[in-house]
């Protein structure tokens, strides 16, 4: 008698779940990783503002002093510096409105630990234009780390050190990106005497652990000298320390620094030079931390701009590692900085079925930073790259001063990391690329589907650009229709490939099309401007969630 009364409770168990399965729409995602929802601001804290001139050590570095260094050389009405310039947290922390308000939810800040108190006397000199030249140059940057887990001294202020940083922007609205490196900390040799701290390192309690006493790499002796064994016996990057990977003490020396300031709020961090060690260390360090901190994001920086070269890092039995976007920063450049240039070279870069990277909606999109020329655009070029960077796949980060457009196509040497100020902060709302920005970045801040929706190109050609960015996943389903106008006339669009029958509503003035089934959208788009239409829909159109299907089911690199 059981067995009779069984089969029918279960197939009615099943048919019901079945009917439930057909009534449950699929997930269409691109990321649902939580960072992925804020936009970066991206600071040289030094660079930034100087809220607090008491911090600003300006006695510092005796026979090699530290503060407002010029460099030589430069043109008459331009300049550029290589000291310290008294950016800090708390210049930082004053402005955290003017950052949240642009519609960012993160700052990604330039390295917090302890570097030299002396400017650099070794390696060639600084000149206007310069590149790999460190001699005259101070640590203002925070790339010259010599103890890891100290706090360098320009940056606190009373009452306001790393975690209480943290906790304040938290406070805000803002997540903390920190810069970290591993791989390379001080300029170690060439110098002609040494100097205190270059090339060394000291652990949390102050103790030297690592000193390449002024030897040029191939001089260390690793195996009689303990002080030599944290370096590879060879050199990398200019006269950078070249911390050894495959040491276990480095990767423990390293893993106990971060993790300090993960728990002291840090919310991600970007890492300096990813390429420049293994994807073993990083596997290993990856898991370390998040193992005390569970979905800890992570962006590297490998300056390629071969996507076969840094997709490895994004890879889960390599770390699952986000990393900077340089691949489709390269046409993005090609694209804004050229007027009349041709949409279609950004296709293939978005890499967005079967690509080299784990997630292509994870990556970090940009079009300059610190260690490159600025975007070398005119103030529609820059406002074109932000209607792009903010409603295509990934994570933008706009590098401090490009609201703007501050010093604009400038390189290192030349005004790329010149000081900001209060001052130009202040006036930064009557920049055009200030108020498109903010317009484009607060749309993206209250999208989901701009922020982690798939996206499915539909027109990329000369000045017009079309796709859709769908987000779908239990109660949520946002389907977001784009439209790019880089050109100098209106432009019109009439979309009907794939278009869903529904009311769609205009983001920007809330004004509706009903689009009646295989019907289309027409919209004009003024010159240099984006328009957005969203339908708060479940994707039903059968080409529709046919494409969106595959886009799901191929969005990785096809092995991983």
């Amino acid at each position: 008698m059981l067995r009779k009364t069984a089969f029918p409770a279960l197939a009615m168990m099943l048919a019901a779940g079945l009917a439930h399965a057909a009534s449950t729409p699929p997930d269409f995602v691109g990321t649902d990783a939580p960072f992925a929802s804020n936009a970066i601001y991206f600071v040289m804290t030094d660079r930034f503002v100087n809220g607090d001139p008491s911090n600003d050590q300006r006695d510092q570095g005796g026979a090699h002093p530290t503060f407002d260094i010029p460099v030589p050389g430069a043109p008459k009405g331009q300049s550029a510096n290589i000291g310290y310039l008294g950016g800090d947290f708390k210049g930082v922390l004053d402005n955290a409105g003017y950052i949240r308000g642009m519609g960012f939810g993160a700052v990604w800040i330039t390295p917090i630990v302890d570097n030299p108190n002396e400017a650099f006397t070794g390696g060639d000199p600084v000149s206007w234009g310069s590149k790999f030249t460190d001699r005259g140059k101070t640590g203002f940057h925070g790339y010259w780390g010599v103890n890891f887990y100290k706090l360098d001294e320009h940056l606190p202020s009373k009452g306001l050190d790393f975690a209480q940083f943290t906790a304040a922007m938290h406070k805000d609205g803002l997540k903390v990106v920190q810069d970290i490196v591993a791989n390379h900390g001080s300029p170690a040799f060439t110098m002609p005497k040494a100097q205190p701290m270059f090339g060394q390192i000291y652990d949390k309690a102050g103790k030297l652990v690592a000193d390449e006493q002024n030897l040029p790499p191939y001089r260390l002796d690793p195996v009689r000298n303990p002080l030599h064994r944290f370096y590879h016996a060879y050199d990398d990057l200019v006269q950078l320390s070249n911390n050894d990977d495959q040491n276990p003490a480095v990767l423990e020396y390293f893993v106990g620094a971060y993790l300090q300031w993960a728990d002291q709020g840090a919310d991600a961090f970007r890492i300096d030079t990813i390429s420049h060690m293994s994807t073993t260390f990083w596997k290993q360090f990856a898991a370390r931390i998040r193992a005390r901190h569970p979905g800890f994001f992570m962006f590297g920086e490998a300056f390629d701009y071969s996507p076969d070269n840094i997709g490895q890092y994004t890879w889960p039995q390599n770390g699952g590692i986000s990393v900077l976007d340089f691949p489709l920063r390269g046409r993005i450049a090609d694209v804004f900085e050229h007027p009349g240039s041709d949409y279609a070279k950004l296709l293939d870069r978005l890499y967005l079925t079967n690509g080299p990277y784990a997630n292509p909606y994870e990556l970090v999109t940009f079009y300059d930073n610190h260690d490159m020329a600025r975007l070398d655009a005119s103030d529609n070029g820059f406002i074109d790259a932000n209607n792009w960077l903010f409603t295509a796949r990934g994570i933008p980060a706009i590098y401090y001063g490009s609201e703007t457009g501050f010093e604009r196509g400038k390189a290192e040497h030349q005004g790329n990391r010149n000081y900001y100020g209060q001052q130009r902060v202040d006036a930064a709302s009557k920049s055009p690329i200030y108020q498109h920005l903010k317009r484009i970045a607060s749309l993206r801040e209250k999208t989901p589907a701009l922020q982690r929706g798939l996206m499915l190109p539909l027109r990329f050609a000369g000045n017009q650009a079309a796709f859709y960015r769908v987000y779908q996943k239990g109660d949520m389903h946002q389907i977001a229709l784009v439209l790019l106008n880089k050109g100098d006339t209106t432009a019109q669009f009439d979309v009907s490939d794939y278009l869903q029958a529904g009311r769609w509503t205009s983001a920007f003035s809330g004004a509706a099309i009903n689009v009646s089934e295989g019907g289309s959208l027409h919209a004009d788009v003024a010159a240099h401007d984006v328009q957005v239409y969203l339908l708060d829909a479940v994707a039903k159109r059968a080409d529709l969630v046919a494409e969106l299907t595959r886009l799901m089911d191929e969005r990785g690199h096809p092995e991983r």
